[in-house]
């Protein structure tokens, strides 16, 4: 593992960075079992001289960089100058999708574990913050660690713990640092996941004129669904691209000589945020029409670029890669249903998430710690 001095007390070398990855993929943190990793954490950070106590949810916590006394948002609070401090946080998920992986290793200029890229790159980038940039920061920072991100959105701890935490609703402005290669990526895609279900009659196979098969049945949805084009939606100059996906089929199982009396789709369509989900799921319903049963399994809203927020303009100049659209969903989107700005910014490699033998660049995220490091100083 490499070392560099720092060239600022109040900077991280790349070797001290490199090992809080390392640590943090060395801790197993799959779906459902983060309590490790959030115990681990909290205990790093608690050693920090942190203005108020740690406050945990579930397996998530809410960290506390630095305050100075402020009135709430909506009174207009100001510090002591006379100007209102600036409050953002930085806001990571704790957990992994369930894949095959090595023991976490340094390889080279590459970090390989489950998490590397998605995202405890991210992660790693706000420990650093934490562990070096307290002392000079400005701005009022908080950081979040949740658990259940790679499920179901009902799942998902984040919900609960910015409608129960007393502070989040105040913040200005919410990064995800999801992996996105450091750049920065505006907003997100909604996402809706529909089971269509069609019905048959079973017969045995030699004889299918007896039956009614329920997989030929959906022959003309897939057939429309092979013609859908995606359908591009441009806001404020950034282009969301709204598309249909068939992502899951199952049968009866009765038989592999039966005439199959049920066949199920899963039907994943990601919705740009100019569309609401209601209108989403209408469209859907009548994409579908009457020769099958639908069930909306789950629905996850979509959140609007907010590329002129000025925090976001001093993110940009702070030396993002190149700024552009979200095409995938992510939790920006529960920041912006509270009326809170947020966008994805991360270290991690994109392509990487959800890769068996995951790994990420450490180049990526010396670089993209420089950058969080210069967006914070300049608030």
């Amino acid at each position: 593992m490499r070392s560099v001095i720092s060239t600022s007390p109040f900077d991280v070398s790349s070797g001290a960075l490199d090992e809080i990855l390392l640590w943090l993929c060395t801790i197993p943190s799959p779906i459902g079992e983060e309590d490790a990793i959030c115990d681990a954490v909290q205990a790093r950070l608690q050693k920090q001289a942190l203005p108020a106590p740690i406050r945990r949810y579930g397996n998530s916590i809410v960290v506390p960089l630095s305050r100075l006394a402020r009135l709430p948002r909506s009174s207009g609070g100001v510090d002591g100058g006379g100007e209102r401090r600036t409050h953002v946080a930085l806001v990571g998920h704790l957990d992994t999708v369930r894949t095959e992986n090595g023991p976490a290793r340094v390889d080279g200029d590459r970090i390989y574990g489950a998490g590397a890229a998605d995202m405890k790159s991210g992660l790693a980038v706000m420990i650093a913050v934490a562990e070096t940039l307290c002392p000079v920061l400005a701005c009022d920072v908080t950081l979040v660690f949740y658990a259940r991100e790679e499920g179901p959105y009902e799942d998902n701890e984040l919900g609960p713990v910015l409608a129960e935490d007393p502070e989040l609703a105040q913040v200005d402005l919410a990064i995800c640092l999801e992996p996105s290669d450091n750049r920065l990526q505006l907003g997100c895609n909604g996402s809706l996941h529909a089971t269509v279900t069609f019905e048959g009659k079973t017969a045995h196979s030699s004889r299918p004129w007896q039956g009614e098969n329920a997989i030929v049945k959906a022959a003309p949805l897939l057939t429309k669904l092979a013609a859908l084009a995606p359908e591009d939606h441009v806001i404020d100059g950034h282009t969301y691209r709204a598309v249909i996906t068939a992502t899951q089929a199952r049968d009866g199982g009765r038989g592999r000589n039966v005439v199959p009396d049920v066949f199920s789709l899963n039907l994943n369509y990601r919705v740009p945020p100019d569309v609401s989900l209601d209108e989403a799921e209408s469209s859907l319903r009548h994409l579908v029409g009457e020769d099958a049963r639908i069930e909306i399994i789950d629905r996850s809203p979509g959140a609007p670029p907010n590329g002129n927020h000025p925090l976001i303009t001093k993110l940009i100049e702070a030396g993002v890669k190149t700024v552009e659209p979200k095409q995938a969903w992510t939790d920006v989107a529960r920041f912006a249903a509270r009326g809170i700005p947020a966008v994805n910014f991360g270290p991690g490699e994109n392509a990487q998430a959800h890769q068996k033998n995951e790994s990420t660049s450490l180049a990526l995220i010396h670089e993209g710690f420089q950058m969080m490091k210069r967006w914070l100083l300049s608030l």
